[in-house]
């Protein structure tokens, strides 16, 4: 989720499924790749060479959607998006995504000490995505050093919260709750 610019209003890039019922992860995923596919919105984005910019899109089935730029050498940090399933997808330039392997429990933690071998990495150059379950953690990093990148993210329900954690080594600590109205 974004964490620098303000979102505008949001921008409808292609035309939603038109499905009444929840959207899979696999529509997310659907829908992430087709607007990342949209050259022209893509290149409408504007972009800040210090912090990330956004603009909040109409995701299928009301999901919640956005159009993210990232500067070189951002990211995330490590984070999750409680009880949303999301799909983002790489427009321009290359991300990684480093996630665990590993589902947390919902509530009641500070602090957890992980397992051994949990960690993945994933490369996701232009025209990659992936889609993701419920409390699935991650941290999303452009590591270019002196090129930008342009994803599309999209969440259902729309995010209730945004959990975010420090990390040090196999120790992971809940260091802030976010709510929508912190980055609406």
């Amino acid at each position: 989720m974004p964490s620098t610019q303000r979102p505008s209003a949001p921008v409808s890039p292609l035309s939603p499924s038109g499905a009444s019922s929840a959207p899979t992860e696999a529509e997310l995923l659907d829908f992430v790749r087709r607007t990342a596919a949209d050259a022209a919105l893509v290149l409408s984005l504007p972009l800040d060479p210090e912090g990330r910019t956004w603009v909040r899109l109409d995701g299928p089935g009301g999901s919640e959607a956005w159009l993210i730029g990232w500067p070189p050498g951002t990211g995330t940090g490590w984070h999750d998006h409680a009880e949303s399933l999301g799909a983002f997808a790489t427009a321009r330039g290359t991300l990684r995504e480093n996630s665990l392997a590993v589902r947390l429990p919902a509530d009641g933690w500070k602090t957890l000490e992980l397992a051994e071998d949990i960690d993945r990495s994933r490369t996701l150059p232009a025209g990659r995505g992936r889609a993701f379950g419920r409390h699935h953690v991650h941290e999303v990093l452009n590591e270019s050093p002196v090129e930008h990148a342009v994803s599309v993210h999209a969440y259902y329900p729309p995010l209730p919260l945004i959990r975010r954690f420090s990390r040090t080594g196999p120790v992971l600590r809940l260091e802030q709750v976010e709510r929508p109205e912190d980055w609406q």
